[in-house]
């Protein structure tokens, strides 16, 4: 089943991006590009939730329905 998670991504000064969530706590990821961040932190939620669905102690996460709005970033 897939969830909606919010992550806030963001460009460190030594040029690498982090991307952390409120949604679930404990995920960090850093990437050379926000692309490398985000597969990185879609890896780290889904090994978390999974941790946590073991110990019953699973976070109250939005299930995407039909429509959902999300943010796109696109390079120029």
């Amino acid at each position: 089943m897939e969830r909606i998670i919010h992550i806030h991504v963001e460009k460190l000064p030594e040029g690498v991006y982090l991307a952390t969530s409120d949604d679930v706590p404990g995920l960090v990821a850093q990437g050379r590009t926000v692309t490398e961040t985000m597969e990185i932190a879609r890896d780290v939620a889904r090994k978390l939730l999974e941790a946590q669905a073991e110990r019953r102690n699973s976070p109250s996460l939005q299930i995407i329905g039909d429509s959902f709005d999300c943010a796109l970033v696109v390079g120029t």
